[in-house]
């Protein structure tokens, strides 16, 4: 009887339950949570810069390894990337101006790993600019941070804030893009 016992539990222990077996019901499964939670941070971030906190942008980035690239040069770090921020942003309400990102896609890419491309438009009255970032995104410690950053920006016109107002994108289907 025990033999027969322990030959039960062996074959439990190896035969595969099927995906989500593990899952509370209703809870959402792991490549959504961890999409969701990739959006989190990124909602959190745009907060922040709208409210002035740099130091909160700056929560999403993994510190100090963060490499930044924007204008075709590297950032010098976490460290280097805030100080940017404050010199040229921190000024005032009008120089920081209103964040927005959008349009963002979420691409898994290993259960620690993923990549993000999205826009965003930062309405200024001076200097408003828009462009793509290009993130990845790995979990440390639990928590999904940004390990690599890359912006492409050009310049528009000011008061152009129609994309002020239009919500973040929900995770896009990798299918419908031209690449694929």
């Amino acid at each position: 009887m025990r033999a027969v016992a322990l030959a039960v539990l062996a074959l439990v222990a190896v035969v595969p339950t099927g995906a989500g077996a593990h899952l509370p019901v209703g809870a959402p499964a792991p490549v959504e949570a961890d999409r969701a939670a990739i959006l989190q941070v990124i909602a959190q971030m745009e907060q922040a810069w709208n409210r002035g906190d740099f130091q909160g942008y700056m929560a999403g980035f993994a510190n100090p390894g963060v490499v930044f690239v924007s204008g075709g040069k590297f950032q010098d770090g976490w460290q280097g990337t805030l100080d940017h921020y404050i010199r040229n942003y921190g000024s005032s309400p009008a120089t920081r101006g209103t964040l927005h990102f959008y349009d963002m896609t979420v691409e898994l890419l290993a259960p620690d790993a993923a990549m993000l491309v999205g826009r965003y438009h930062l309405e200024r009255p001076e200097h408003a600019n828009e462009g793509v970032n290009t993130r990845l995104f790995r979990k440390i410690g639990g928590q999904w941070l940004i390990t690599v950053n890359h912006v492409s920006a050009y310049d528009v016109p000011s008061g152009d804030v129609t994309r002020l107002n239009a919500p973040p994108s929900a995770p896009a289907d990798r299918r419908d893009h031209p690449w694929n």
